[in-house]
């Protein structure tokens, strides 16, 4: 089963779908993207459910650095699916296609004996361009 992105003029995904694998040929049928492109009247690129930040999940070969986003972009310069950008103050890293934050998230070390005790969790302030511990 291959997953295959749909896209808008601007190259920005509308839907992603569930379709056939590039190796099958269906009644003569073997060309995925453009099949499916005809049929929903969008540009159709195949994405991989198992890439994120130009890594194969499960060791393969990573294939279009992410799995596509419904509402993120596709860049033909990159060969890549570029997910929402999250903050306007994050810039876009073109190895991974992974947004990073002006300043790394804050590094958690946790004490082996308390491991019933949860993680902290930080949210980015943008009108701060820091990352801001949540307090239940």
């Amino acid at each position: 089963m291959a997953h295959y992105a749909l896209l808008d003029e601007n190259n920005v995904v509308t839907n992603v779908i569930t379709g056939r694998n590039e190796n099958e040929t269906v009644q003569g049928i073997s060309d995925w993207e453009n099949y499916y492109g005809q049929v929903h009247n969008q540009t159709c690129k195949r994405t991989s459910w198992n890439t994120y930040g130009n890594v194969h999940q499960s060791g393969g070969t990573p294939f279009r650095k992410n799995y596509a986003q419904v509402g993120g972009i596709y860049s033909e310069k990159l060969d890549a699916f570029i997910p929402v950008k999250p903050f306007p103050s994050w810039t876009l890293d073109e190895e991974t296609c992974q947004w990073v934050a002006p300043s790394p998230y804050p590094e958690v070390l946790r004490e082996p004996d308390k491991d019933d005790i949860p993680y902290p969790i930080y949210t980015w302030n943008e009108s701060t361009l820091s990352w801001v511990l949540i307090t239940p």
